[in-house]
């Protein structure tokens, strides 16, 4: 093998392996339950009861989650095959990229774009269905969820360094 070759595989492999591998130590016994309580991903849940709202409101929003989930599931259904194939693809590119004797930078931005278009998708339709969920609120109960968010994500960013630092120190 190339020298060069070896040199672009190690760049590639090391970040990864020893990113697994922190991530795994910083997990502790419980890492594949992922993170809980307030600080979870879909904290506006918790923040969206502390707002007082209406009857018709709640309604509202339990249909518009229930909605989202029968799309979710038929979506997920219709598609999986598909989009499987398509990982499956794309990790096949991915491989050759990196394996191929010459490192073909062309190649590798055409896949990194197809990758950023994927996320920047799903974030934009993640988007629009909390902004759906939000526009049922008053404009009073908008100010007081940006205070509430604020909060809490101070409060998270506490806890995380509080755990960081114990992480750190031990």
């Amino acid at each position: 093998m190339k020298s060069a070759k070896k040199v672009v595989l190690a760049a590639i492999i090391l970040p990864l392996t020893l990113g697994a591998a922190s991530a795994f130590a910083f997990g502790g016994k419980d890492h594949h339950k992922g993170p809980r309580g307030e600080c979870s991903q879909g904290m506006e849940r918790g923040v969206m009861r502390q707002l007082n709202l209406t009857d018709a409101q709640k309604d509202k929003l339990k249909e518009m989650r229930k909605a989202n989930k029968a799309d979710m599931k038929a979506n997920y259904a219709e598609h999986h095959q598909a989009r499987k194939a398509e990982r499956q693809a794309h990790h096949a590119k991915m491989q050759a990229l990196l394996l191929a004797d010459n490192f073909d930078e062309a190649a590798a931005n055409d896949l990194a774009k197809v990758m950023v278009d994927k996320q920047t998708e799903r974030r934009v339709k993640m988007m629009e269905k909390k902004h759906q969920m939000l526009s049922v609120l008053t404009p009073e109960q908008k100010v007081k969820f940006v205070e509430l968010q604020k909060e809490r994500q101070q409060e998270c960013g506490e806890k995380m360094q509080k755990r960081m630092q114990k992480h750190h120190n031990s």
